[in-house]
């Protein structure tokens, strides 16, 4: 590259695609709520080192700094997105406050997936204690349908007692027949 095509890649004459990346990135980020120190932990935890002042010029700079092949799929995979995602131009993409609320639904969606998964493995635990101590079967019955009501603020009883099937959703095998 020419020193000619090198200035003209931070002035006036940089390809759209690049100040669509990075106008991305900052909106990514800024609808997560993220700091830009934020987004430089999470970075690092993806294995794609940037610190928070390179986040800050690749934002914000005058001019801004270019973003790598490594820093832009380390933003992908933080934000989630398709590099095509990442490259497009910001007019293409949803609103800030849809952005917002699709990222927390995402957000709050992975995380039920990983509670899900270890209500899975405890209640296969409880199912497996009960079966090897019969005697204590409705002991652990009746105090995780008490604990459930407890936590559930009387919910559990009003949406789940008298319905087997969605009781065993919640309860397992352990749940009353």
């Amino acid at each position: 590259m020419s020193d000619e095509e090198g200035a003209a890649r931070v002035g006036p004459n940089r390809p759209a695609m690049e100040d669509n990346v990075a106008e991305r990135i900052k909106m990514e980020r800024e609808v997560r709520g993220w700091s830009t120190v934020i987004l430089a932990e999470k970075m690092a935890a993806a294995g794609h080192s940037v610190n928070q002042a390179a986040i800050w010029r690749i934002e914000s700079g005058k001019p801004r700094r270019r973003v790598n092949l490594d820093e832009a799929l380390g933003f992908c995979k933080v934000f989630r997105i398709t590099m095509e995602d990442l490259t497009s131009a910001p007019s293409q993409i949803a609103n800030s406050h849809v952005r917002r609320l699709v990222g927390e639904y995402v957000e709050k969606w992975v995380e039920w997936r990983e509670l899900d998964t270890s209500m899975t493995r405890i209640r296969k635990e409880l199912d497996t204690y009960g079966e090897q101590n019969p005697d204590q079967a409705e002991m652990i019955k009746s105090l995780l349908t008490h604990e459930l009501e407890v936590a559930s603020g009387g919910e559990f009883n009003r949406h789940y007692i008298g319905n087997p099937q969605k009781q065993r959703s919640w309860m397992g095998d352990i749940s009353p027949k």
